[in-house]
């Protein structure tokens, strides 16, 4: 009797934030490392598939980075990164389109039906919802950066996307875009996850990864910051309690939150329902920004 009531404890206090969120864009960025892992993403995506039956509209923006690094070691083709992007020429973008825009996109989408949940693909084989331009980068003395085929996205088709969360689907988006005279490039994931998050003008931005948020001391995983504002991670930074690899993960929500979304959320998505714990219960279980 006392696990009941525990369990019917919970499910009150998720009402105020089923009550909150019904009807609001939630944007969940699933990362190539939380792929790796079956159960986890069936987890996850059993619990998308709860969002979607209490009325919350989501959306999920993946990548599939080991995914794309092992079919390049098996096409003997070197893997090579500049300035954290993945230097694309034309015979790893064909390898990323098929590993992260057909077979990637088209998992993820049978899996969430299978367990019960709607899903739309939005590749390139359906409809392409991104278009860009190619992304322009200089070093340290201003000379132009060659990272061939990568691109930044210029246009959310927010109209497509907007359609199928109203009609209770869950539209599913590949990290790639298509310039208007239709070359195809290659796209950072948390970079497409934000532009999306913010031509929906989304409540919350989920990054799904494989760390549990931002540490107070990194050695230290319990010293977790549950919540933390724009102002307080920048003072975090600065004192250096914020360490050089979360550096430009914290900057990049920080960066979010300025471009009008609501709240970004790191959460460690190996954790089992990370998302709803995140989401439902008052604490959490990974870092909320906020403005």
């Amino acid at each position: 009797m006392e696990d009941a009531i525990r369990k019917a404890d919970t499910l009150i206090e998720a009402m105020s934030w089923i009550r909150q969120f019904r009807d609001k864009t939630t944007v969940i960025k699933l990362g190539g490392s939380v792929l790796e892992s079956e159960d986890a993403l069936r987890h996850i995506l059993l619990d998308v598939c709860f969002m979607q039956t209490v009325g919350m509209r989501t959306v999920i923006v993946h990548g599939a980075g080991a995914r794309i690094s092992r079919a390049m070691d098996a096409a003997k083709i070197e893997t090579r990164f500049v300035q954290g992007r993945r230097y694309t020429d034309e015979a790893t973008l064909e390898i990323v389109e098929r590993v992260l825009a057909l077979e990637t996109n088209e998992e993820i989408a049978a899996t969430l039906e299978k367990i019960g949940g709607r899903a739309m693909t939005l590749n390139f084989e359906s409809t392409n919802v991104l278009t860009g331009e190619v992304l322009k980068l200089t070093d340290e003395k201003g000379a132009e950066i060659d990272l061939g085929l990568v691109g930044k996205i210029t246009n959310v088709d927010r109209m497509v996307i907007d359609n199928l969360c109203y009609a209770g689907q869950v539209p599913i988006i590949p990290s790639m875009c298509e310039t208007t005279d239709g070359t195809k490039l290659n796209v950072n994931a948390d970079s497409a996850a934000t532009a999306i998050a913010t031509a929906l003008g989304a409540e919350k931005l989920i990054m799904l990864s494989d760390v549990p948020g931002v540490l107070k001391d990194s050695d230290d995983p319990d010293s977790l910051i549950d919540s933390i504002s724009s102002t307080e991670a920048k003072t975090l930074i600065a004192s250096g309690a914020i360490g050089a690899g979360m550096i430009p993960k914290v900057e990049g929500c920080l960066e979010t939150l300025d471009r009008g979304v609501g709240k970004v959320h790191i959460v460690d998505g190996r954790l089992r329902h990370s998302l709803l714990l995140e989401i439902f219960t008052s604490k959490g279980v990974g870092t909320q920004f906020t403005a």
